[in-house]
């Protein structure tokens, strides 16, 4: 598909996946154990070039979990802003609005806060770039 697509402008990006980790942690709640998330960053198909370009989490701008999917609809029940253009200044100006500092810091990350093992026994999570474009990844946990 490669050679259809080259030559033909920035009309088409093929996002690829992201790379993410799932870490199992030792601590409990309610008999149910404790998994995070870290986001290492996402390969991008360049359809100008052909070329795979494996980009850090500075080519994210949003992230987000759905800590128990269940394969039918993805609900956002975490959400983290990355990027290097300054996010938080961005969110700031978008909503015209203060924003607790201490709220955003733990928005502003690649690594999730903890939470619980679902009874679905799935999580998914999507990551969108700065251009828009999306990219979901389903895991078994």
């Amino acid at each position: 598909m490669s050679k259809e697509l080259k030559g033909t402008g920035n009309l088409f990006v093929i996002f690829g996946e992201p790379d993410i980790e799932v870490e199992y942690l030792d601590a409990e709640i309610s008999d149910k154990q404790l998994i995070r998330v870290k986001v290492l960053g996402v390969d991008v198909f360049k359809p100008q070039t052909g070329a795979v370009i494996s980009d850090d989490i500075d080519s994210i701008a949003l992230w987000m979990i759905d800590t128990d999917y269940n394969h039918e609809s993805f609900f956002v029940r975490h959400a983290y802003f990355l990027g290097a253009n300054d996010p938080y200044k961005s969110l700031k100006t978008t909503l015209r609005a203060e924003i607790d500092k201490q709220a955003w810091d733990s928005l502003n990350s690649a690594v999730s806060r903890p939470f619980p093992k679902p009874d679905s026994g799935c999580i998914a999570v999507k990551v969108i770039n700065h251009l828009g474009d999306e990219v979901m990844k389903v895991f078994d946990v």
